[in-house]
């Protein structure tokens, strides 16, 4: 470990001489294109001017080449093109930058030229340039492929375009792309599907923060890309959202170089220990830690070490009680499987409570232990920024100083604060900001860790979660809103339907069915007859003539006769039955076969 730490500034002496920054850029070429003066749509005021600020910002940075046309037709676009992808083939860095119409077409971006008249939907085939064409023409370049589209504009032949197929679909704004070359990235000046202001002044809000960002020296171009999207969003009011599909890989890559500035060296003692602390900080074990405390027993870094090792050792102190926690449980549930005597397993589980309470205070000394040696390692890293080569004499306090005593910006309650602030910007985080580091945080952390596919360890805010949420230029969560409301952008809009429609429960509008009318009061029955329906449609029949006068004229005396008496008719008429006889039903009924039978005492 000591020869490694003493080899730390033969290293970097190395690195200086051979040129390992990777903010090293080779050739770099560029192509401008704006389109206003369309002949078969409105004209734009912006494009043109936009490309005259983007074609200066990226000659002052010193690119090689930097070709910029306006107003082309779609043939003049080609050749322009087709040379472009020429100069590209001795390019390390390739960028195109386009301004003015763009359309969607069945998911595939195109470029609508000048003279464009696409009067049917099929004419984008031959009259626009499809954003393939652009890739073909920067696929050259060795370390970096950028294509910058400001086109993200409403389409303005959607009204007059015949649509040949009516299932064809025709976008809003431009469709999300995933390049399949290596090292290509694709930035629109809004999120697919979302249209792009032009803005009040000469040039678009998204131009304007390119200019400011794009080269600035030494600043990776993810990272560029990132505080466009912030100018943006503020600018418009977080109405439009820069986005920028694609990947890289690890190393920066700036469009603009730092200049190296020639130095001679100078021997730091605190260098040489921050190089070795940096060093043992990659090791990351015990034993590296106790090596440079070993070479550097005093001061600044020295104490930080301590910390290191601190949390180390909480590390291994909870999971050494985690697993007498585990031992301590499986011996008391033995015990009781056994039937032991009852001072025996009282015995067991008093132990397995105790190593409980211990392995729950291990936990509490562990998550101290993590968060004081992130508020130490947050506080190296801000000295090391403001001043790399020195460490103020203030803070090399003795072994056991407390971390707080670094300076009041570095507790763990701001850094959980600037965790929280960063986790609301990617949209994984509602809460307020308080630095309290509770179970919501927790949660909100592990949201991020599975939409942006990282591992960080949820039961702390560290330094490492904070640069890895930092590094997301937009949105990670995804955007959850309450039935009857849509996500728009950042925000849940309420979904207002037209009129005879209303929301239903999957959260579209649905027409609403007419109710159907109440009965009358008055469509009861009023002739007070309760007999079953079968039964009064059979006396019905039987009175309308179904067997002939007698049932007739029995209807006819039935609907006469006292209440209470008895009538008896045949084919002669009818009269009341006598005083001590009755009428009996015998069956039949007809002409010349009487129904009922009238029987004496």
């Amino acid at each position: 470990m000591r020869n490694l730490l003493r080899l730390c500034p033969l290293l970097l002496a190395a690195a200086l001489l051979f040129g390992t920054d990777p903010a090293f850029a080779g050739r770099r070429v560029a192509l401008v294109l704006a389109n206003s003066a369309y002949q078969h749509a409105p004209s734009l005021a912006n494009p043109v001017n936009d490309g005259a600020v983007m074609a200066k910002t990226l000659k002052e940075a010193g690119f090689d080449v930097v070709e910029s046309r306006h107003d082309l037709s779609a043939q003049d676009t080609r050749r322009v093109l087709r040379d472009f992808a020429d100069a590209t083939r001795s390019a390390d860095i390739a960028v195109v930058y386009y301004a003015g119409h763009g359309i969607e077409v069945e998911g595939s971006n195109y470029l609508i030229p000048v003279d464009a008249k696409l009067e049917r939907d099929t004419d984008v085939y031959d009259e626009a340039l499809s954003l393939d064409r652009v890739l073909v023409a920067v696929e050259p370049a060795k370390q970096l492929r950028l294509v910058i589209l400001d086109a993200c504009r409403d389409n303005p032949f959607g009204k007059t375009m015949k649509r040949t197929i009516a299932s064809r679909g025709i976008g809003r704004g431009l469709a999300q792309v995933e390049p399949t070359s290596p090292n290509t990235l694709i930035a629109y000046s809004a999120k697919a599907g979302f249209t792009a202001q032009d803005g009040d002044g000469a040039n678009s809000p998204f131009t304007v923060a390119l200019s400011k960002h794009l080269t600035t020296p030494g600043l990776d171009v993810r990272r560029a890309f990132g505080f466009v999207r912030d100018d943006v969003l503020k600018s418009t009011g977080n109405k439009q959202e820069p986005f920028v599909y694609g990947s890289l890989g690890g190393d920066d890559v700036p469009l603009v170089p730092v200049k190296a500035v020639a130095a001679a060296p100078v021997a730091n003692p605190q260098a040489d220990i921050r190089r070795d602390y940096e060093l043992a900080l990659q090791v990351g074990n015990k034993p590296a830690w106790e090596a440079f405390l070993a070479q550097h027993p005093d001061g600044f870094y020295a104490n930080l070490a301590k910390l290191q090792i601190d949390k180390i050792q909480a590390e291994q102190a909870h999971a050494a009680a985690i697993e007498k926690a585990k031992q301590a449980e499986a011996e008391r549930d033995r015990l009781a499987a056994l039937g032991a005597q009852k001072d025996a397993q009282a015995k067991a589980a008093a132990e397995a409570k105790a190593a409980e309470q211990a392995q729950l205070a291990a936990q509490k000394a562990k998550e101290q232990a993590q968060q004081q040696a992130a508020a130490a390692e947050q506080q190296r890293v801000n000295l090391a920024a403001s001043a790399p080569s020195t460490a103020p004499a203030s803070t090399a306090s003795p072994a056991g100083t407390n971390v707080a005593s670094l300076t009041p910006a570095t507790t763990p309650a701001d850094l959980s604060r600037s965790v929280q602030t960063e986790l609301g910007r990617v949209g994984c985080f509602s809460g307020q900001a308080d630095g309290n580091w509770n179970t919501s945080s927790q949660r909100s952390l592990s949201q991020f860790n599975r939409y942006a596919g990282t591992k960080l360890d949820v039961k702390v805010a560290s330094t490492d979660a904070l640069d890895v949420v930092k590094s997301k230029p937009s949105r990670i969560c995804p955007l959850v809103c309450e039935h009857g409301f849509k996500a728009d952008g950042d925000k849940c809009t309420k979904i207002v339907c037209r009129e005879g429609y209303a929301v239903n429960d999957d959260n579209e509008c649905e027409k609403q069915r007419a109710a159907k009318p109440a009965k009358p009061a008055t469509a009861k029955r009023d002739d007070g007859d309760e007999r079953p329906a079968r039964q009064r449609r059979q006396a019905g029949g039987a009175a309308a003539g179904g067997y002939g006068a007698a049932a007739g004229i029995a209807a006819a005396a039935g609907a006469s006769r006292p209440s209470g008496g008895q009538v008896f008719c045949n084919s002669g008429g009818c009269r009341p039955v006598s005083r001590g006889c009755h009428l009996e039903f015998r069956g039949g009924g007809g002409p010349g076969n009487d129904a009922n039978v009238e029987v004496c005492r």
